[in-house]
């Protein structure tokens, strides 16, 4: 049986060549697939907008589901989503974390690990207006219990640590260096780098500042990938499209208007623009900066369920 239910959200507005909505009506209507138990889908719209946006929600308190990070074994060390899915058996697969790319191969723009292995450590610094900023960013984790976590991480040699806030670096102002003692531990057997954080505790708190992603287009209207948890034991994995006629994407606080619409306890950008993809039953769902193409990609997240 399908669910439909209308959710009125209210927003930032700030003045800018594309409004920022005050609110964001989206209709959420649950997707006619069959699907493993404890996984539903949704398709969203707003024609008004327009927005055209697609969430899974998955029972991770159910063990029979499981979640993955992921990184490319292709020689290139990238893959398509569908590729992913292809390659490791996942019910859905979602792009991950940030990459540097050429004709030859990409690396991954901070921390990367999966199956235990710390594959790429964190950027600790990155120069913005000619200035270095010390930085923790996002990151979303698994333990070996297959519960999750969002906080903000970097690495000092193979330990991941994290920081019960930001790092307060503001634009011309930044932090000289990172207070490790002031971090703890981070006990994640798999785990990746994007940013920034949309939501913490329950609330909108978009960190771009702190994790200087300011003046960067990551900051304006994009295609976006965002994944968060409910306290209930949920994952969140949401894709927007956007640059299409139908679906124009988002700014970062309307991505976070439309994760707190699926209650999330935390919440984090993923990366975004042609890379934002999502594949469900080994076929892509949503429009790629309007193409059935899918960009190759260095990491993803993945769903599975074995019973």
């Amino acid at each position: 049986m399908n669910i439909v239910f209308l959710i009125y959200t209210l927003s930032f507005f700030a003045c800018s060549p594309v409004i920022r909505q005050e609110k964001i009506n989206m209709y959420w209507e649950q997707m006619d697939i069959e699907l493993p138990s404890g996984i539903i889908v949704f398709s969203g719209e707003n024609k008004t907008i327009p927005l055209k946006a697609w969430v899974a929600k998955v029972d991770y308190s159910n063990r029979d589901n499981k979640i993955a990070i992921l990184s490319s074994t292709d020689s290139d060390h990238k893959e398509t989503p569908e590729q992913f899915a292809q390659r490791t058996n996942a019910i859905i697969v979602i792009n991950a974390g940030y990459f540097l790319t050429d004709n030859k191969s990409a690396s991954h723009v901070g921390l990367l690990k999966t199956e235990g292995l710390l594959k790429e450590p964190a950027s600790h610094t990155v120069y913005r207006d000619n200035s270095q900023y010390y930085v923790s960013r996002g990151a979303f984790g698994i333990d070996s219990f297959g519960t999750v976590d969002i906080a903000w991480a970097s690495t000092r040699n193979d330990t991941i640590f994290v920081w019960d806030q930001a790092i307060q670096n503001r634009p011309g102002k930044p932090i000289l260096s990172l207070d490790f003692a002031k971090g703890k531990p981070w006990n994640m057997s798999e785990a990746v780098h994007a940013g920034p954080v949309l939501i913490t505790d329950g609330k909108i708190n978009i960190t771009t500042e702190e994790e200087v992603f300011f003046n960067t287009p990551i900051a304006g209207v994009q295609p976006r990938s965002a994944i968060g948890y409910t306290k209930n034991g949920e994952l969140i994995i949401m894709v927007v499209d956007g640059r299409q006629a139908d679906s124009r994407g988002v700014y970062l606080e309307e991505l976070a208007l439309l994760m707190s619409q699926f209650h999330c306890l935390e919440a984090m950008n993923l990366d975004g623009g042609g890379s934002s993809a999502m594949v469900l039953n080994r076929e892509l769902i949503n429009r790629p900066s309007g193409l059935f193409l899918q960009r190759e990609v260095m990491s993803a997240i993945g769903v599975y369920h074995q019973e």
